[in-house]
């Protein structure tokens, strides 16, 4: 399940797409926009500054703006770097020692199937694609 901060961090950099135009947007105004509290908004923006997604100026002038440009980022990248590894069961999650039953296990396939499946649809989407609203996302895979 993708919590609120894979999803706000969707609407925060989607919203920071947007609004683009070189300079920095203060946050103040996405979080009005989106209307998403600053204070949860500023808990979700250190992990996306440190994967290199937006870049931040403090002071006047400030705020955050994207890195890269729109299509150059997939939804999978930023719900990753959101949410942390969204492998749907614990024996395919990264840096987790294989279970003792994965050669027996009948289930694994369907679960390898499954992360299969929903990491290669989020990453066909990107924000450029989500600030097109005429994009059929039953169609990108």
């Amino acid at each position: 399940m993708i919590s609120t901060k894979g999803r706000y961090s969707l609407r925060i950099l989607i919203d920071l797409a947007e609004h683009r135009n070189g300079s920095f947007i203060p946050m103040k105004e996405v979080a009005k926009r989106q209307n998403i509290s600053l204070k949860y908004i500023e808990r979700l923006l250190p992990p996306l500054k440190e994967a290199g997604l937006i870049d931040s100026l403090h002071g006047k002038g400030g705020g955050y703006r994207l890195t890269k440009e729109p299509d150059r980022y997939t939804l999978w990248e930023i719900l990753l770097t959101a949410e942390g590894d969204l492998a749907p069961v614990e024996c395919l999650k990264e840096d987790v020692e294989q279970c003792s039953r994965s050669a027996q296990c009948r289930t694994l396939p369907v679960w390898q199937g499954y992360y299969r499946i929903i990491k290669e649809y989020f990453s066909a989407i990107t924000l450029a694609d989500l600030l097109n609203t005429k994009v059929d996302y039953d169609y990108i895979i």
